[in-house]
């Protein structure tokens, strides 16, 4: 996806389109520690993958190696919005998922 480095928008602080700088940033979500698909073991821990019925990603594995399953190839991106008048950054609210961000 290519993007410009620059782009001319509103800018809320100052109440008029200025031309503001664009930067790539992550989307920065982490999953909870206590949760039961979270990435850490300690809530396997709490015992949360004990008991009758399915134990989810506790249970038995499945027939295929891990890294043979489909995985996401790309990640989501947020843009930053920096305006050059008075500085403030603005991110854009939703994620877009781009396989390469290239500033022109």
């Amino acid at each position: 996806m290519k993007l410009p480095k620059e782009t001319n928008r509103f800018c809320p602080t100052c109440n008029k389109k200025t031309d503001q700088k664009i930067k790539s940033v992550g989307t920065g979500f982490k999953r909870g520690s206590m949760t039961r698909g979270g990435g850490r073991i300690r809530a396997k821990l709490r015992g949360l993958g004990t008991g009758i019925g399915n134990l989810g990603k506790w249970g038995s594995k499945p027939a295929q190696a891990k890294h043979k399953r489909k995985t996401k190839t790309t990640k989501k991106t947020n843009l930053m919005y920096t305006c050059k008048v008075c500085g403030k950054s603005k991110y854009q609210k939703k994620g877009t998922r781009t396989s390469k961000l290239v500033q022109e």
